[in-house]
């Protein structure tokens, strides 16, 4: 049965990873008090929150550059937070601002089956902790394994076949 959980506002949300480069497994999580919410994501889903959140504050402090808030950096942990239970697999999401609360919010939907109604979570961040979580879902993502100069694609730590390199000097 699909659900809607709101985290207004968030004291806790982070993105993080458990398992070692090439294996790693991905987490949205946030909580309120004592609700702890953990959704699994995809790496490029990651890199999409940094990257869209740091757009999003970017036209934020452009519209409203009276606001001092997100210029401060809050120093918080942003390791995921046990139990890492997850509640779903994500597959879309959604960025919005509230300027009367002066809060993102950040949903997440279910991935399902186009013919049943996902669940969703609603993060609800001051901009101060959504900026902390841009720099952090980008060093998390940049974590994973080195890229081949060649071909683009990661590679293990003992290394890859290369479909560039067929043996021959060019």
């Amino acid at each position: 049965m699909a659900r809607h959980i709101e985290l207004n506002p968030v004291s806790h949300i982070t993105v993080g990873t458990v398992g070692e480069p090439g294996q790693r497994v991905f987490y949205l999580q946030g909580s309120k008090g004592t609700d702890l919410v953990t959704l699994l994501i995809e790496k490029h889903q990651a890199n999409m929150i940094s990257s869209s959140c740091e757009s999003l504050l970017e036209e934020i402090a452009r519209d409203h550059p009276q606001e001092s808030e997100a210029r401060e950096e809050i120093l918080t942990d942003m390791r995921l937070r046990e139990p890492v239970d997850v509640l779903f697999r994500v597959g879309n999401m959604g960025l919005g601002y509230n300027e009367g609360m002066g809060r993102v919010v950040l949903v997440a939907y279910e991935l399902v089956p186009e013919d049943e109604e996902p669940s969703v979570v609603s993060f609800w961040a001051t901009r101060a902790q959504v900026k902390s979580l841009v720099k952090h879902a980008a060093s998390v993502v940049k974590a994973g394994r080195p890229v081949c100069g060649n071909c683009g694609q990661p590679m293990d730590a003992e290394g890859h076949f290369c479909a560039h390199r067929n043996g021959h000097k060019v």
